[in-house]
Protein backbone atom coordinates (compact mmCIF):
# COMPACT_ATOMS: atom_id res chain seq x y z
CA UNK A 1 0.00 0.00 0.00
CA UNK A 2 3.34 2.02 0.60
CA UNK A 3 4.48 1.62 -2.57
CA UNK A 4 0.57 2.52 -4.29
CA UNK A 5 1.18 5.99 -2.10
CA UNK A 6 2.58 7.88 -5.12
CA UNK A 7 0.44 6.87 -7.59
CA UNK A 8 -0.24 3.84 -9.62
CA UNK A 9 2.31 1.53 -10.45
CA UNK A 10 2.57 -1.33 -13.06
CA UNK A 11 2.15 -4.83 -12.17
CA UNK A 12 6.17 -5.54 -12.92
CA UNK A 13 7.09 -2.92 -10.58
CA UNK A 14 4.88 -4.26 -8.02
CA UNK A 15 6.66 -7.56 -8.94
CA UNK A 16 10.30 -6.60 -8.75
CA UNK A 17 9.57 -5.11 -5.16
CA UNK A 18 8.63 -8.78 -4.30
CA UNK A 19 4.71 -8.56 -4.19
CA UNK A 20 3.71 -11.57 -6.49
CA UNK A 21 0.56 -11.42 -8.65
CA UNK A 22 -1.65 -13.73 -6.47
CA UNK A 23 -1.23 -11.20 -3.64
CA UNK A 24 -2.09 -8.35 -6.03
CA UNK A 25 -5.37 -10.50 -7.27
CA UNK A 26 -6.38 -11.25 -3.73
CA UNK A 27 -6.70 -7.19 -2.64
CA UNK A 28 -8.10 -6.58 -6.09
CA UNK A 29 -10.59 -8.92 -5.47
CA UNK A 30 -11.48 -8.01 -1.55
CA UNK A 31 -11.62 -4.03 -3.15
CA UNK A 32 -8.51 -2.89 -1.77
CA UNK A 33 -6.65 -2.13 -4.64
CA UNK A 34 -8.15 -0.81 -8.16
CA UNK A 35 -6.85 -2.50 -11.84
CA UNK A 36 -7.18 -1.51 -14.70
CA UNK A 37 -5.58 -2.42 -18.58
CA UNK A 38 -4.04 0.35 -20.47
CA UNK A 39 -2.53 -0.52 -23.65
CA UNK A 40 1.22 -0.40 -24.10
CA UNK A 41 2.57 2.43 -25.95
CA UNK A 42 5.77 3.88 -27.59
CA UNK A 43 6.54 7.13 -28.80
CA UNK A 44 9.13 6.55 -31.91
CA UNK A 45 11.54 8.97 -32.64
CA UNK A 46 11.51 10.65 -29.09
CA UNK A 47 14.91 11.67 -29.22
CA UNK A 48 13.61 14.47 -31.42
CA UNK A 49 13.42 17.94 -29.99
CA UNK A 50 10.13 19.92 -30.38
CA UNK A 51 10.76 23.46 -31.58
CA UNK A 52 8.31 26.15 -31.41
CA UNK A 53 9.43 28.47 -34.22
CA UNK A 54 6.55 29.79 -36.22
CA UNK A 55 6.48 28.91 -39.98
CA UNK A 56 8.00 31.33 -42.15
CA UNK A 57 6.45 31.14 -45.59
CA UNK A 58 7.60 33.11 -48.47
CA UNK A 59 5.26 35.34 -50.51
CA UNK A 60 4.79 32.72 -53.15
CA UNK A 61 4.23 29.80 -50.57
CA UNK A 62 1.66 31.98 -48.37
CA UNK A 63 -0.16 32.43 -51.98
CA UNK A 64 -0.21 28.87 -52.39
CA UNK A 65 -1.12 28.11 -48.90
CA UNK A 66 -3.93 30.69 -49.29
CA UNK A 67 -4.84 29.11 -52.22
CA UNK A 68 -5.73 25.92 -50.74
CA UNK A 69 -7.24 26.72 -47.38
CA UNK A 70 -10.52 27.31 -48.29
CA UNK A 71 -10.63 23.32 -49.19
CA UNK A 72 -9.43 22.64 -46.02
CA UNK A 73 -11.75 24.63 -43.66
CA UNK A 74 -15.05 23.51 -45.31
CA UNK A 75 -16.36 19.83 -44.44
CA UNK A 76 -16.69 19.11 -48.52
CA UNK A 77 -14.06 16.69 -50.29
CA UNK A 78 -11.82 18.42 -52.46
CA UNK A 79 -8.48 17.57 -54.65
CA UNK A 80 -5.75 19.40 -55.45
CA UNK A 81 -2.36 19.15 -56.95
CA UNK A 82 0.37 20.98 -55.93
CA UNK A 83 3.06 21.67 -58.43
CA UNK A 84 6.14 22.82 -57.54
CA UNK A 85 10.08 23.04 -58.44
CA UNK A 86 12.73 21.14 -56.52
CA UNK A 87 13.64 22.89 -53.72
CA UNK A 88 10.79 25.52 -53.93
CA UNK A 89 9.84 24.53 -49.95
CA UNK A 90 6.18 22.25 -50.57
CA UNK A 91 6.94 20.18 -46.75
CA UNK A 92 6.61 23.87 -45.52
CA UNK A 93 3.29 24.29 -47.39
CA UNK A 94 2.51 20.96 -45.74
CA UNK A 95 3.25 21.85 -42.50
CA UNK A 96 1.11 25.09 -42.40
CA UNK A 97 -1.85 23.35 -44.23
CA UNK A 98 -1.18 20.57 -40.99
CA UNK A 99 -1.04 22.84 -38.57
CA UNK A 100 -4.19 24.74 -39.84
CA UNK A 101 -6.03 21.15 -39.79
CA UNK A 102 -4.97 20.43 -36.35
CA UNK A 103 -6.35 23.90 -34.98
CA UNK A 104 -9.85 23.19 -36.48
CA UNK A 105 -10.24 19.92 -34.79
CA UNK A 106 -9.20 17.13 -37.78
CA UNK A 107 -6.13 14.93 -38.27
CA UNK A 108 -3.71 14.32 -40.87
CA UNK A 109 -2.19 11.51 -43.11
CA UNK A 110 0.87 12.26 -45.01
CA UNK A 111 2.22 9.55 -47.80
CA UNK A 112 5.80 9.40 -48.58
CA UNK A 113 6.62 7.07 -51.43
CA UNK A 114 9.31 4.73 -49.81
CA UNK A 115 11.14 4.21 -46.73
CA UNK A 116 14.01 6.24 -47.20
CA UNK A 117 12.26 9.00 -47.38
CA UNK A 118 10.69 8.82 -43.95
CA UNK A 119 13.20 9.45 -41.31
CA UNK A 120 13.13 13.62 -42.80
CA UNK A 121 9.62 13.77 -43.20
CA UNK A 122 8.83 12.06 -39.32
CA UNK A 123 11.90 14.76 -38.22
CA UNK A 124 9.96 17.82 -39.79
CA UNK A 125 6.36 16.56 -37.87
CA UNK A 126 8.26 15.54 -34.96
CA UNK A 127 9.92 18.42 -34.04
CA UNK A 128 6.87 20.73 -35.40
CA UNK A 129 4.01 18.39 -33.78
CA UNK A 130 5.91 16.25 -30.67
CA UNK A 131 4.42 13.21 -29.39
CA UNK A 132 1.18 12.97 -31.66
CA UNK A 133 2.49 11.67 -35.01
CA UNK A 134 2.48 8.22 -35.25
CA UNK A 135 4.46 6.00 -38.11
CA UNK A 136 3.21 3.21 -40.24
CA UNK A 137 5.65 1.79 -42.48
CA UNK A 138 7.51 -2.16 -43.13
CA UNK A 139 10.81 -1.19 -41.57
CA UNK A 140 9.38 -1.06 -38.14
CA UNK A 141 9.20 -4.62 -35.91
CA UNK A 142 5.72 -6.38 -35.55
CA UNK A 143 5.71 -4.64 -32.22
CA UNK A 144 6.70 -1.23 -32.96
CA UNK A 145 3.99 -1.29 -36.05
CA UNK A 146 0.96 -2.83 -33.42
CA UNK A 147 1.88 -0.05 -31.38
CA UNK A 148 1.57 2.50 -33.53
CA UNK A 149 -1.36 0.59 -35.04
CA UNK A 150 -3.26 1.00 -31.61
CA UNK A 151 -2.17 4.37 -30.65
CA UNK A 152 -3.82 5.48 -33.90
CA UNK A 153 -6.86 3.59 -32.84
CA UNK A 154 -7.32 5.04 -29.36
CA UNK A 155 -7.38 7.97 -30.98
CA UNK A 156 -3.72 8.80 -29.29
CA UNK A 157 -2.40 9.85 -32.58
CA UNK A 158 -3.18 13.51 -34.54
CA UNK A 159 -0.69 12.78 -37.45
CA UNK A 160 0.04 9.33 -39.26
CA UNK A 161 3.40 9.67 -41.79
CA UNK A 162 4.25 6.08 -43.53
CA UNK A 163 4.51 4.57 -46.49
CA UNK A 164 1.78 3.35 -49.17
CA UNK A 165 0.19 1.14 -46.42
CA UNK A 166 -0.12 3.72 -43.99
CA UNK A 167 -3.67 4.74 -46.17
CA UNK A 168 -5.19 1.69 -44.06
CA UNK A 169 -4.62 3.43 -40.87
CA UNK A 170 -7.66 3.61 -38.50
CA UNK A 171 -8.04 7.60 -38.16
CA UNK A 172 -10.95 9.47 -37.73
CA UNK A 173 -11.81 12.19 -38.80
CA UNK A 174 -9.47 12.83 -41.10
CA UNK A 175 -9.07 16.75 -42.85
CA UNK A 176 -5.87 16.75 -44.72
CA UNK A 177 -4.53 13.72 -47.19
CA UNK A 178 -1.27 14.34 -48.61
CA UNK A 179 0.65 12.32 -50.90
CA UNK A 180 4.30 13.80 -51.59
CA UNK A 181 5.78 12.66 -55.09
CA UNK A 182 2.70 11.09 -55.84
CA UNK A 183 4.01 10.43 -59.91
CA UNK A 184 5.67 7.40 -57.84
CA UNK A 185 5.12 3.92 -59.00
CA UNK A 186 5.46 2.86 -55.22
CA UNK A 187 1.99 3.89 -54.49
CA UNK A 188 0.79 1.07 -56.90
CA UNK A 189 0.73 -2.13 -54.84
CA UNK A 190 1.86 -4.81 -57.81
CA UNK A 191 1.02 -7.92 -55.10
CA UNK A 192 -2.05 -9.03 -53.47
CA UNK A 193 -3.68 -7.41 -52.51
CA UNK A 194 -3.25 -5.04 -55.28
CA UNK A 195 -4.35 -1.32 -55.01
CA UNK A 196 -3.51 1.85 -55.57
CA UNK A 197 -3.20 4.43 -52.68
CA UNK A 198 -4.09 7.52 -54.89
CA UNK A 199 -7.98 5.85 -55.28
CA UNK A 200 -7.94 4.51 -51.67
CA UNK A 201 -6.82 8.19 -50.28
CA UNK A 202 -9.38 9.75 -52.91
CA UNK A 203 -12.65 7.25 -51.29
CA UNK A 204 -10.70 8.15 -47.97
CA UNK A 205 -11.33 11.89 -48.61
CA UNK A 206 -14.80 11.30 -49.93
CA UNK A 207 -16.08 10.20 -46.65
CA UNK A 208 -13.99 12.40 -43.91
CA UNK A 209 -14.49 15.78 -46.32
CA UNK A 210 -11.30 15.95 -46.55
CA UNK A 211 -8.78 17.86 -48.85
CA UNK A 212 -6.98 15.59 -50.92
CA UNK A 213 -3.43 17.06 -51.89
CA UNK A 214 -1.47 15.71 -54.38
CA UNK A 215 2.49 17.09 -54.25
CA UNK A 216 5.19 16.76 -56.68
CA UNK A 217 8.14 18.79 -58.75
CA UNK A 218 7.12 16.01 -61.48
CA UNK A 219 3.06 14.91 -61.27
CA UNK A 220 2.16 12.22 -62.88
CA UNK A 221 0.44 12.40 -67.05
CA UNK A 222 -2.69 11.80 -65.64
CA UNK A 223 -2.64 13.86 -62.33
CA UNK A 224 -1.26 17.14 -64.23
CA UNK A 225 -4.01 15.90 -66.70
CA UNK A 226 -7.09 16.37 -64.74
CA UNK A 227 -5.45 19.39 -62.81
CA UNK A 228 -5.27 21.51 -65.93
CA UNK A 229 -8.68 20.53 -67.05
CA UNK A 230 -10.17 21.67 -63.33
CA UNK A 231 -11.35 18.08 -62.36
CA UNK A 232 -8.96 19.27 -59.28
CA UNK A 233 -7.35 22.45 -57.92
CA UNK A 234 -3.40 23.52 -59.25
CA UNK A 235 -1.29 25.61 -57.59
CA UNK A 236 1.98 25.96 -58.49
CA UNK A 237 5.46 27.42 -56.98
CA UNK A 238 7.74 28.49 -59.42
CA UNK A 239 10.69 29.72 -57.15
CA UNK A 240 13.34 27.66 -54.94
CA UNK A 241 13.20 28.69 -51.54
CA UNK A 242 15.19 31.35 -51.04
CA UNK A 243 15.35 32.78 -54.70
CA UNK A 244 18.06 29.99 -54.98
CA UNK A 245 18.52 29.73 -58.79
CA UNK A 246 18.11 25.52 -60.46
CA UNK A 247 21.44 23.78 -61.02
CA UNK A 248 23.22 24.07 -63.76
CA UNK A 249 23.37 20.81 -65.68
CA UNK A 250 25.98 19.56 -68.51
CA UNK A 251 25.21 16.35 -70.44
CA UNK A 252 28.23 14.04 -71.67
CA UNK A 253 28.61 11.54 -74.81
CA UNK A 254 29.61 8.68 -73.03
CA UNK A 255 31.02 7.67 -76.39
CA UNK A 256 33.06 10.65 -77.05
CA UNK A 257 34.60 9.53 -74.00
CA UNK A 258 35.45 6.10 -75.23
CA UNK A 259 36.48 7.42 -78.03
CA UNK A 260 39.20 9.46 -76.03
CA UNK A 261 40.39 6.43 -74.24
CA UNK A 262 38.29 6.68 -71.16
CA UNK A 263 37.18 3.28 -70.42
CA UNK A 264 35.85 3.93 -67.05
CA UNK A 265 31.81 4.32 -66.53
CA UNK A 266 32.40 7.82 -64.62
CA UNK A 267 33.68 10.61 -67.07
CA UNK A 268 36.76 13.11 -67.13
CA UNK A 269 34.05 15.75 -66.64
CA UNK A 270 32.17 14.81 -63.54
CA UNK A 271 35.47 13.17 -61.87
CA UNK A 272 36.97 16.28 -62.03
CA UNK A 273 33.72 18.25 -61.09
CA UNK A 274 33.66 15.78 -57.90
CA UNK A 275 37.52 16.81 -57.47
CA UNK A 276 36.43 20.52 -56.92
CA UNK A 277 33.52 19.61 -54.77
CA UNK A 278 35.81 17.76 -52.51
CA UNK A 279 38.21 20.71 -52.87
CA UNK A 280 35.47 23.01 -51.51
CA UNK A 281 34.58 20.55 -48.55
CA UNK A 282 31.00 19.75 -50.28
CA UNK A 283 29.14 16.73 -50.70
CA UNK A 284 28.33 15.01 -53.88
CA UNK A 285 25.08 12.37 -54.93
CA UNK A 286 25.70 10.14 -57.70
CA UNK A 287 22.69 7.91 -58.91
CA UNK A 288 23.37 5.21 -60.82
CA UNK A 289 19.91 2.56 -60.57
CA UNK A 290 21.31 -0.54 -60.66
CA UNK A 291 22.74 -2.54 -57.36
CA UNK A 292 25.31 -5.11 -57.66
CA UNK A 293 28.82 -5.20 -58.84
CA UNK A 294 28.95 -7.02 -62.25
CA UNK A 295 25.22 -6.83 -64.09
CA UNK A 296 25.99 -9.92 -66.55
CA UNK A 297 28.53 -13.11 -67.04
CA UNK A 298 29.04 -13.46 -70.72
CA UNK A 299 30.49 -16.17 -72.77
CA UNK A 300 33.41 -15.33 -74.99
CA UNK A 301 32.78 -18.20 -77.30
CA UNK A 302 28.71 -18.74 -77.71
CA UNK A 303 27.89 -15.51 -76.67
CA UNK A 304 25.20 -16.65 -74.06
CA UNK A 305 24.42 -14.45 -71.30
CA UNK A 306 24.52 -16.16 -68.01
CA UNK A 307 20.84 -16.44 -66.54
CA UNK A 308 18.98 -17.55 -63.48
CA UNK A 309 18.15 -21.21 -64.02
CA UNK A 310 14.63 -20.30 -62.20
CA UNK A 311 14.04 -17.03 -63.74
CA UNK A 312 14.41 -15.44 -67.36
CA UNK A 313 16.93 -12.68 -66.24
CA UNK A 314 20.74 -12.78 -66.01
CA UNK A 315 22.41 -13.70 -63.08
CA UNK A 316 24.07 -10.40 -61.27
CA UNK A 317 27.49 -10.38 -59.58
CA UNK A 318 27.78 -9.29 -55.70
CA UNK A 319 31.51 -8.44 -55.07
CA UNK A 320 31.04 -8.27 -51.38
CA UNK A 321 29.43 -12.02 -51.13
CA UNK A 322 31.69 -12.78 -53.76
CA UNK A 323 28.30 -14.97 -55.38
CA UNK A 324 26.20 -14.63 -58.51
CA UNK A 325 22.41 -13.21 -57.52
CA UNK A 326 18.87 -13.35 -58.92
CA UNK A 327 17.28 -9.90 -58.09
CA UNK A 328 14.26 -11.79 -58.87
CA UNK A 329 14.02 -15.27 -56.77
CA UNK A 330 17.08 -15.14 -54.54
CA UNK A 331 19.24 -18.00 -56.51
CA UNK A 332 22.59 -17.60 -55.52
CA UNK A 333 25.26 -19.04 -57.49
CA UNK A 334 28.39 -19.64 -54.87
CA UNK A 335 31.77 -19.44 -55.94
CA UNK A 336 30.91 -17.54 -59.58
CA UNK A 337 31.13 -20.06 -62.14
CA UNK A 338 34.43 -19.29 -64.69
CA UNK A 339 33.41 -21.41 -67.78
CA UNK A 340 29.96 -21.43 -69.87
CA UNK A 341 27.17 -23.80 -68.75
CA UNK A 342 26.00 -24.05 -72.40
CA UNK A 343 29.91 -24.89 -74.13
CA UNK A 344 32.35 -24.84 -71.41
CA UNK A 345 33.64 -21.34 -72.95
CA UNK A 346 35.20 -18.51 -70.69
CA UNK A 347 32.87 -16.21 -69.18
CA UNK A 348 33.18 -12.63 -69.39
CA UNK A 349 31.97 -10.35 -66.45
CA UNK A 350 30.79 -6.72 -67.55
CA UNK A 351 28.26 -4.03 -66.58
CA UNK A 352 28.56 -1.74 -63.78
CA UNK A 353 26.25 -1.81 -60.54
CA UNK A 354 26.06 0.35 -57.16
CA UNK A 355 29.27 -1.74 -55.73
CA UNK A 356 31.80 -1.07 -58.73
CA UNK A 357 30.85 2.37 -58.90
CA UNK A 358 31.34 2.78 -55.01
CA UNK A 359 35.17 0.51 -55.94
CA UNK A 360 35.48 2.99 -59.02
CA UNK A 361 34.98 6.01 -56.97
CA UNK A 362 37.48 4.88 -54.16
CA UNK A 363 40.39 4.28 -56.33
CA UNK A 364 39.69 7.87 -58.02
CA UNK A 365 39.25 9.63 -54.60
CA UNK A 366 41.15 7.57 -52.44
CA UNK A 367 40.81 10.26 -49.52
CA UNK A 368 37.23 10.93 -49.99
CA UNK A 369 34.53 8.70 -47.48
CA UNK A 370 31.96 6.78 -49.87
CA UNK A 371 28.59 5.93 -48.95
CA UNK A 372 26.68 3.37 -51.08
CA UNK A 373 22.88 3.27 -50.77
CA UNK A 374 21.18 0.86 -52.30
CA UNK A 375 18.71 -2.39 -50.95
CA UNK A 376 21.63 -4.33 -50.24
CA UNK A 377 23.25 -1.88 -47.65
CA UNK A 378 20.11 -0.77 -46.38
CA UNK A 379 18.45 -4.18 -45.52
CA UNK A 380 19.40 -4.01 -41.49
CA UNK A 381 16.52 -1.67 -39.35
CA UNK A 382 16.61 1.67 -39.40
CA UNK A 383 19.84 1.56 -41.75
CA UNK A 384 17.81 4.42 -44.31
CA UNK A 385 17.76 6.86 -41.10
CA UNK A 386 21.20 6.16 -39.49
CA UNK A 387 22.97 6.23 -43.17
CA UNK A 388 21.25 9.71 -44.12
CA UNK A 389 21.91 11.24 -40.73
CA UNK A 390 25.82 10.57 -41.07
CA UNK A 391 25.47 12.29 -44.59
CA UNK A 392 23.89 14.84 -43.15
CA UNK A 393 26.54 15.18 -40.33
CA UNK A 394 29.26 15.62 -43.07
CA UNK A 395 30.93 11.77 -42.14
CA UNK A 396 30.55 10.82 -45.95
CA UNK A 397 31.73 13.33 -48.96
CA UNK A 398 29.81 11.28 -51.86
CA UNK A 399 26.71 9.15 -51.59
CA UNK A 400 26.38 6.94 -54.56
CA UNK A 401 22.85 4.54 -54.45
CA UNK A 402 19.89 3.95 -56.64
CA UNK A 403 16.18 5.37 -56.90
CA UNK A 404 16.14 6.17 -52.83
CA UNK A 405 18.91 8.58 -53.10
CA UNK A 406 17.19 10.58 -56.16
CA UNK A 407 13.84 12.08 -54.18
CA UNK A 408 12.78 14.33 -51.42
CA UNK A 409 16.51 14.58 -49.87
CA UNK A 410 17.30 18.39 -48.52
CA UNK A 411 20.86 18.11 -47.72
CA UNK A 412 22.66 21.40 -47.73
CA UNK A 413 26.16 20.96 -48.01
CA UNK A 414 25.34 18.61 -51.40
CA UNK A 415 26.44 20.99 -54.28
CA UNK A 416 26.67 18.30 -56.86
CA UNK A 417 24.52 15.45 -58.85
CA UNK A 418 25.73 13.01 -61.34
CA UNK A 419 23.61 10.92 -63.30
CA UNK A 420 24.99 7.33 -64.28
CA UNK A 421 23.69 4.57 -66.73
CA UNK A 422 20.42 6.21 -67.56
CA UNK A 423 19.87 4.56 -71.18
CA UNK A 424 18.90 1.44 -69.57
CA UNK A 425 15.98 3.31 -68.15
CA UNK A 426 15.30 5.59 -71.40
CA UNK A 427 14.91 2.54 -73.28
CA UNK A 428 13.02 0.29 -70.71
CA UNK A 429 9.51 -1.47 -72.14
CA UNK A 430 6.32 0.46 -71.12
CA UNK A 431 4.38 3.54 -71.60
CA UNK A 432 5.95 5.30 -68.79
CA UNK A 433 9.23 4.75 -69.38
CA UNK A 434 10.14 8.10 -70.34
CA UNK A 435 8.00 9.66 -67.77
CA UNK A 436 9.89 7.53 -65.02
CA UNK A 437 13.17 8.60 -66.39
CA UNK A 438 12.13 12.53 -66.69
CA UNK A 439 10.78 12.71 -63.15
CA UNK A 440 13.93 10.77 -61.63
CA UNK A 441 16.43 12.89 -63.76
CA UNK A 442 14.74 16.11 -62.64
CA UNK A 443 14.69 15.15 -59.34
CA UNK A 444 18.26 14.17 -58.97
CA UNK A 445 19.25 16.92 -60.20
CA UNK A 446 17.06 18.64 -58.06
CA UNK A 447 19.12 17.34 -54.87
CA UNK A 448 22.36 20.02 -55.45
CA UNK A 449 21.99 23.96 -54.68
CA UNK A 450 19.24 23.66 -51.86
CA UNK A 451 21.09 26.11 -49.91
CA UNK A 452 23.22 29.09 -50.88
CA UNK A 453 25.57 27.45 -52.38
CA UNK A 454 24.64 27.05 -56.27
CA UNK A 455 24.09 23.56 -57.95
CA UNK A 456 25.50 21.40 -60.50
CA UNK A 457 24.99 17.99 -62.23
CA UNK A 458 26.30 16.06 -64.88
CA UNK A 459 24.02 13.44 -66.70
CA UNK A 460 26.32 10.75 -68.54
CA UNK A 461 24.36 9.47 -71.45
CA UNK A 462 25.15 7.68 -75.06
CA UNK A 463 21.94 9.42 -76.32
CA UNK A 464 22.88 13.29 -75.73
CA UNK A 465 20.74 14.63 -78.03
CA UNK A 466 17.64 12.52 -76.40
CA UNK A 467 14.75 15.11 -76.32
CA UNK A 468 13.69 13.78 -72.74
CA UNK A 469 16.78 14.22 -70.89
CA UNK A 470 17.50 17.79 -72.48
CA UNK A 471 14.01 18.62 -70.89
CA UNK A 472 14.72 17.15 -67.90
CA UNK A 473 18.04 18.67 -67.41
CA UNK A 474 16.37 22.29 -68.77
CA UNK A 475 14.10 21.08 -65.44
CA UNK A 476 11.01 22.14 -68.01
CA UNK A 477 7.99 20.22 -66.62
CA UNK A 478 5.71 21.85 -69.04
CA UNK A 479 7.28 21.47 -72.77
CA UNK A 480 7.59 17.67 -71.55
CA UNK A 481 4.20 17.07 -70.41
CA UNK A 482 2.97 18.54 -73.66
CA UNK A 483 5.30 16.28 -75.80
CA UNK A 484 4.02 12.79 -73.47
CA UNK A 485 0.62 13.88 -73.92
CA UNK A 486 0.78 14.15 -77.36
CA UNK A 487 1.94 10.37 -77.61
CA UNK A 488 -0.65 9.34 -74.78
CA UNK A 489 -3.37 10.82 -77.09
CA UNK A 490 -1.70 8.91 -80.29
CA UNK A 491 -1.46 5.65 -79.01
CA UNK A 492 -4.49 5.55 -76.56
CA UNK A 493 -3.14 5.30 -72.89
CA UNK A 494 -3.86 6.49 -69.93
CA UNK A 495 -5.39 9.25 -69.55
CA UNK A 496 -7.58 8.73 -72.45
CA UNK A 497 -8.26 5.04 -71.01
CA UNK A 498 -7.82 2.84 -68.20
CA UNK A 499 -5.30 0.23 -68.77
CA UNK A 500 -6.08 -3.23 -66.96
CA UNK A 501 -3.38 -6.01 -67.62
CA UNK A 502 -4.25 -9.93 -66.60
CA UNK A 503 -1.51 -11.65 -65.95
CA UNK A 504 -1.18 -15.60 -66.19
CA UNK A 505 1.08 -17.75 -64.65
CA UNK A 506 2.16 -21.42 -64.19
CA UNK A 507 4.68 -24.38 -64.62
CA UNK A 508 4.26 -25.31 -68.32
CA UNK A 509 4.37 -22.54 -70.99
CA UNK A 510 1.93 -24.16 -73.50
CA UNK A 511 -0.82 -24.45 -70.88
CA UNK A 512 -0.07 -20.39 -69.56
CA UNK A 513 -0.44 -19.75 -73.04
CA UNK A 514 -3.71 -21.75 -73.90
CA UNK A 515 -5.06 -20.46 -70.67
CA UNK A 516 -4.78 -16.94 -71.49
CA UNK A 517 -5.87 -17.35 -74.87
CA UNK A 518 -9.25 -18.83 -73.38
CA UNK A 519 -9.35 -16.12 -71.14
CA UNK A 520 -9.46 -13.36 -73.99
CA UNK A 521 -11.89 -15.75 -75.83
CA UNK A 522 -14.54 -15.84 -72.72
CA UNK A 523 -13.30 -11.84 -72.56
CA UNK A 524 -14.55 -11.54 -75.84
CA UNK A 525 -17.48 -13.44 -75.82
CA UNK A 526 -19.08 -11.38 -72.73
CA UNK A 527 -18.11 -8.20 -74.45
CA UNK A 528 -20.04 -8.86 -77.28
CA UNK A 529 -23.06 -8.71 -75.27
CA UNK A 530 -22.43 -5.07 -74.41
CA UNK A 531 -20.98 -3.58 -77.83
CA UNK A 532 -21.55 0.19 -76.99
CA UNK A 533 -18.63 -1.04 -74.22
CA UNK A 534 -15.38 0.67 -75.22
CA UNK A 535 -12.66 -1.78 -75.25
CA UNK A 536 -9.63 -2.84 -76.90
CA UNK A 537 -7.69 -6.30 -75.90
CA UNK A 538 -4.16 -6.46 -77.01
CA UNK A 539 -2.62 -10.45 -76.51
CA UNK A 540 -1.83 -12.73 -75.16
CA UNK A 541 1.66 -12.12 -75.26
CA UNK A 542 4.69 -13.57 -73.13
CA UNK A 543 5.51 -11.35 -69.93
CA UNK A 544 8.29 -8.77 -70.06
CA UNK A 545 9.71 -11.19 -68.09
CA UNK A 546 9.06 -14.89 -69.50
CA UNK A 547 10.29 -16.58 -66.43
CA UNK A 548 9.98 -15.86 -62.97
CA UNK A 549 10.84 -18.80 -60.14
CA UNK A 550 9.79 -21.56 -62.82
CA UNK A 551 6.39 -19.76 -63.15
CA UNK A 552 5.74 -19.10 -66.95
CA UNK A 553 4.06 -15.76 -67.56
CA UNK A 554 1.86 -14.21 -70.26
CA UNK A 555 -0.38 -11.24 -70.19
CA UNK A 556 -3.49 -9.80 -71.92
CA UNK A 557 -3.79 -6.17 -72.03
CA UNK A 558 -6.82 -4.10 -72.13
CA UNK A 559 -7.63 -0.90 -72.58
CA UNK A 560 -10.74 0.43 -70.98
CA UNK A 561 -12.85 2.65 -69.51
CA UNK A 562 -12.36 1.51 -65.69
CA UNK A 563 -15.97 1.80 -64.57
CA UNK A 564 -18.14 -0.26 -62.70
CA UNK A 565 -19.40 -2.04 -65.58
CA UNK A 566 -15.61 -2.90 -67.10
CA UNK A 567 -15.35 -4.45 -63.58
CA UNK A 568 -18.68 -6.76 -63.98
CA UNK A 569 -17.40 -7.85 -66.94
CA UNK A 570 -13.76 -8.89 -65.62
CA UNK A 571 -16.02 -10.63 -62.43
CA UNK A 572 -18.09 -12.62 -65.17
CA UNK A 573 -15.00 -13.62 -67.17
CA UNK A 574 -12.88 -14.87 -64.04
CA UNK A 575 -16.43 -16.82 -62.97
CA UNK A 576 -15.87 -18.41 -66.58
CA UNK A 577 -12.53 -19.05 -66.44
CA UNK A 578 -12.57 -20.59 -62.82
CA UNK A 579 -15.74 -22.53 -63.88
CA UNK A 580 -13.74 -24.33 -67.15
CA UNK A 581 -11.13 -25.36 -64.23
CA UNK A 582 -8.33 -23.58 -65.91
CA UNK A 583 -6.65 -22.18 -62.33
CA UNK A 584 -5.01 -25.33 -62.52
CA UNK A 585 -3.22 -24.36 -65.70
CA UNK A 586 -2.29 -21.05 -65.11
CA UNK A 587 -3.22 -19.06 -61.84
CA UNK A 588 -4.77 -15.28 -62.97
CA UNK A 589 -4.08 -11.91 -61.68
CA UNK A 590 -5.56 -8.92 -62.69
CA UNK A 591 -4.25 -5.37 -62.13
CA UNK A 592 -6.33 -2.48 -62.22
CA UNK A 593 -3.63 0.35 -62.18
CA UNK A 594 -1.01 -1.49 -64.23
CA UNK A 595 2.21 0.13 -66.29
CA UNK A 596 1.53 -2.50 -68.57
CA UNK A 597 4.02 -4.52 -67.01
CA UNK A 598 3.39 -7.64 -65.48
Amino acid sequence: MALLGGGERTQTELEEKGISRAVLDNLCAKGVLECSKVNKSIDLYSSIPLKNEPIRLTAEQQAAYEALLPHLEDAAPHGALLYGVTGSGKTLVFLKLIERCLQLGRRALVLVPEISLTPQMILRLKSRFGKRVAVQHSALNHTERLLQWQMIQDGGADIVVGTRSAIFSPLENIGLVIIDEEQEHTYRSESAPRYSAHEVARQRAAENGALLLLASATPSTESYFAAQHGRTQLVRLTQRYGGNPLPHVEIVDMRAELASGNPREISLALEDAIRRNLDAGKQTILLLNRRGYQTIAQCEDCREVLKCQKCSVPMVYHKSAHKLLCHYCGSQMDPPPQKCPTCGGKLQYRGFGTQKAEEELAKLFPEARILRMDQDSTAAKDAHEKLLAKFARHEYDIMVGTQMVAKGLDFEDVTLVGVLGIDSLLFAQGFRAYETVFSLVTQVVGRSGRAKDPGFAIIQTTDPNNPVLNLAAAQDYDAFFEQEIAYRKLGLYPPFCGLCVVGFAGPKEIEVARAAARFAALLGQQAAKQPDLPLRVLGPTPGNIEKINEAYRYKLTVKCRNDRRFRDLMRETLGLYEQEKLPGKATVVVDLHSDGDI
